[in-house]
């Protein structure tokens, strides 16, 4: 560490009589310290990329471990079965793995590669558990769904061993869309206002909605079908219908609305509150222009949410509306079918070609959940023009 001195201002014409403060200033200089010469300096490590070898290394440790859980399983175990096999096998891989890395690599590098083999093997198991769920509901249904009659007729009429050219499930998607419909119109309003007034005006009673909230969430299907059952249709004497199943459905859906939408509206940048603020609109012209537009991809997943948890409910509906054979397009109407119900009822009939209408069934059901989704993803796109 050197030292630098400055000379007082003014040179030496200064008088000798001046002040403590003309004294000579000090300052310390400090030196960083410098690297070694001979210091090899440390490979960069690529996150996003594998090499070669280590990908040999790779998969060699997961075909080495499919080997030990069938010797362990087979051989040495007395565990029959795909799960206990795949459990095995990933545990020896993930030791394998940590085993093969760390003979040529750090620590770091070790717990990367168990970490992505971790990531990578839940992955492939939520893939596959999807895979097999829709090859087999499409299976099962493949004699009914190649019959155009199972999208244009109702099962007024129709018996449990009549052939597939008899009979369809109009009336339960329509039933079904209807359904949705009426909760969709009633849900999103009241969501979106509750995840409004909880994320902008605050306060101890919106703290008290955000509790109240969070437990509905969590509220079984059959709970919001008994009390749309015993107030609507025990206490005040309303004919099971299709506006009383929507009106259940809206139970189940408007808190994960909410919920969901509390969540996107939280995470909206307060900068682009503040600017709106500062030039001069209110906090209401605020939250229509500003926060609920760039919201909007984020209120469209509120939407899907919702719309997933309630079109697949088959207690409410069956608590509220009854099971129709034929089609029923006013709500308030009587009796009114839909796709959960129609499968539950025709399921327990044990009737093989009843059984098999009901997997057709559960596949126009997921066809049309996808189709709605698609739907929702388009409406909540930004326009042209806009970022």
């Amino acid at each position: 560490m050197s030292t630098l001195t400055t000379p007082p201002p003014g040179g030496t014409h200064r008088s000798e009589t001046s002040t403590a403060e003309d004294a000579p200033r000090t300052f310390l200089r400090a030196e960083l310290p410098q690297a070694h010469r001979d210091a090899v300096p440390e490979e960069r490590r690529l996150l996003t990329s594998i090499r070669p070898d280590d990908r040999l290394a790779i998969a060699g440790s997961w075909i080495a471990a499919a080997c030990l859980a069938w010797v362990i399983c087979r051989r040495l175990m007395p565990w029959d079965g795909v799960l206990p096999f795949v459990v095995v096998m990933l545990v020896c891989a993930l030791i394998l793995i940590a085993l093969t890395t760390a003979l040529t690599g750090t620590r770091a590098e070790v717990g990367d590669r168990v970490a992505s083999a971790l990531v990578h093997a839940g992955a492939l198991t939520v893939g596959i558990a999807l895979v097999s769920t829709i090859v087999f509901v499409f299976a099962r249904g493949a004699e009914a769904l190649p019959h155009l009659n199972l999208f244009t007729e109702d099962m007024s009429g129709v018996g449990p061993r009549d052939p597939f050219t008899r009979g369809g499930v109009l009336h339960a998607i329509l039933g079904t869309l209807i359904q949705v419909a009426i909760a969709v119109v009633i849900t999103v309003p009241l969501g979106i206002g509750a995840a409004v007034f909880m994320t902008e005006v605050g306060g101890p009673f919106a703290r008290v909605v955000r509790t109240v909230v969070e437990a509905m969430t969590a509220l079984p299907s059959i709970v919001a079908g008994l009390f749309i059952y015993t107030t609507l249709i025990v206490t005040l004497g309303v004919a099971r219908s299709g506006i009383a199943a929507a009106l259940a459905l809206s139970v189940m859906m408007l808190p994960i609305i909410a919920r969901a939408a509390d969540v996107v509206l939280r995470i909206v940048p307060g900068g682009l509150r503040e600017a709106s603020l500062a030039l001069g609109s209110s906090r209401w012209r605020t939250v229509w222009h500003v926060v609920l537009p760039t919201a909007r991809p984020g209120l469209a997943t509120a939407l899907i949410l919702g719309v997933a948890r309630g079109i697949g409910e088959t207690s409410p509906v069956l608590l509220t509306s009854g099971a129709a054979s034929f089609v029923v397009v006013d709500p308030t109407d009587g009796v009114m079918n839909s796709l959960p119900l129609f499968i539950f009822s025709t399921v327990r009939s044990g009737e093989p070609i009843y059984i098999q209408r009901a997997f057709a069934a559960a596949a126009v059901l997921m066809a049309l959940v996808l189709i709605l989704f698609v739907v929702a993803r388009l409406l909540a796109r930004p326009r042209k023009g806009t970022r």
